[in-house]
Formats: structure tokens, C-alpha cells, sequence
């Protein structure tokens, strides 16, 4: 079987530090896209829709046989409200507090994009590439937290690339009650999934 090359259409350390862990050898090329959410737009379609567009980005600019493999994470409040990165202290601030003592969803989506023939995706029309892709949910429960312990936090720089304003595997874990449902979601891609589909594509860990 042909090992294809897999790259990481992401900047984020997280996501890079997860698929190394698993043995993946990988290079990294950021979309960079304007990661727009439209007012009302459904927050588990705006998460699948911002996957595939970070993969298309990134699709067209490497060889015919890479694996282009693109993710989006969004933290949901009352099944409507996106949270993204905060943009200022204040705003890291005011997001904790609206996640203080509540349950919140975090949505993850991801997108695997490839030339034709290299896996066992299915071929989108237009895009001439197979496409894999999915959505992985898991509920987080934060503690009651106290203005001066956000405003702390914050201070630390930590939330401020993080949607919602927390990084589960940093310093945000301590506001966390309990997480149901997979914990490398939460943190920005849920293994499983990637895993088996980057398998189908031709991509493998080292061994």
C-alpha cells in the first residue's frame, strides 16, 4: 500500500501536537481563510462548512497525491451562541463568565481532501478530490468561576487563541467539571475518526 503524504491545512499546536503523538509525520500549510460565521448560520453547519473550506484552500496547492487534512472547533452555549477566540483581555474575560457553572457543547468538524484514486473517499463534484469528513460533539461542564480567577487566566495569555477562552489540556483545564464525550475533541480534533479515515486515504503512522 502507497503511504501517502499527509499535510496539516492548521496552525494550531494543539492539532499538531495530537497527530503527533499518534505517529503521524506530517507538514504543516495553514489556510489561512477569514473564518467567517454569518449571524444565525447553524452552529454544527458552520463547523462542517469552515472545515471544507480550510481543506479546499489548501488542496489546490499541494501534490496531486497529498492529504490534505482541515479542522474547525467551535464552543456552543444554548445550541445557537458560537463562541470563537476571543479578541481582547476583556472579551477572554466576559467568555469564561458566560460558561461559569453551565454546560457547553464543543463542536468539532473535520475534513480530509485528496487527489482522485489516492483513498476511499467519496468524489465531490467540482472539486475533482475524494472528500471524508465528520463531526464529533462533546459536553463540558465548567465550574463555577469567579470573576477575578477569569480575569487571571487571562492575564496568563492562554485564551486568547482558544475558542471559547480555554485550553482543556493547559491551565483552562481547572475550570473544568466534567467532560462527556472525547477529551482530543475538546482540545481540537477527535483521534478516532481522523485516524481511521486517514487509514482509508493512504495515510498510516509511523511505524
Amino acid at each position: 500500500m502507497q503511504v501517502n503524504r499527509l499535510v496539516l491545512a492548521s496552525s494550531s499546536p494543539r492539532r499538531r501536537e495530537l497527530l503527533g503523538a499518534a505517529g503521524f509525520s506530517f507538514v504543516i500549510e495553514p489556510s489561512s481563510i477569514d473564518e467567517v460565521i454569518a449571524a444565525g448560520e447553524d452552529p454544527w453547519l458552520a463547523t462542517v462548512r469552515l472545515a471544507i473550506e480550510k481543506a479546499q484552500a489548501v488542496v489546490g496547492r499541494v501534490g496531486v497525491r497529498d492529504v490534505v487534512l482541515a479542522a474547525d472547533t467551535a464552543v456552543v452555549i444554548d445550541d445557537r451562541i458560537i463562541l470563537g477566540k476571543p479578541a481582547s483581555r476583556a472579551e477572554a474575560v466576559e467568555m469564561l463568565l458566560s460558561l461559569s457553572g453551565r454546560n457547553h457543547v464543543v463542536l468539532t468538524a473535520w475534513a480530509i481532501l485528496c487527489g482522485r484514486g489516492c483513498g476511499q473517499g467519496s468524489p465531490q463534484a467540482g472539486l475533482g478530490v475524494e472528500v471524508q469528513g465528520g463531526v464529533s460533539r462533546s459536553v463540558v461542564r465548567m465550574r463555577e468561576i469567579a470573576r477575578r480567577e477569569a480575569e487571571a487566566y487571562a492575564d496568563t495569555g492562554e485564551p486568547m487563541d482558544k475558542a471559547g477562552a480555554y485550553a482543556a489540556q493547559g491551565e483552562g483545564r481547572r475550570f473544568i467539571g466534567a467532560i462527556v464525550g472525547p477529551l482530543d475533541n475538546v482540545i481540537g480534533l477527535p483521534m478516532i475518526p481522523v485516524v481511521m479515515a486517514l487509514a482509508r486515504a493512504g495515510v498510516l503512522p509511523k511505524a
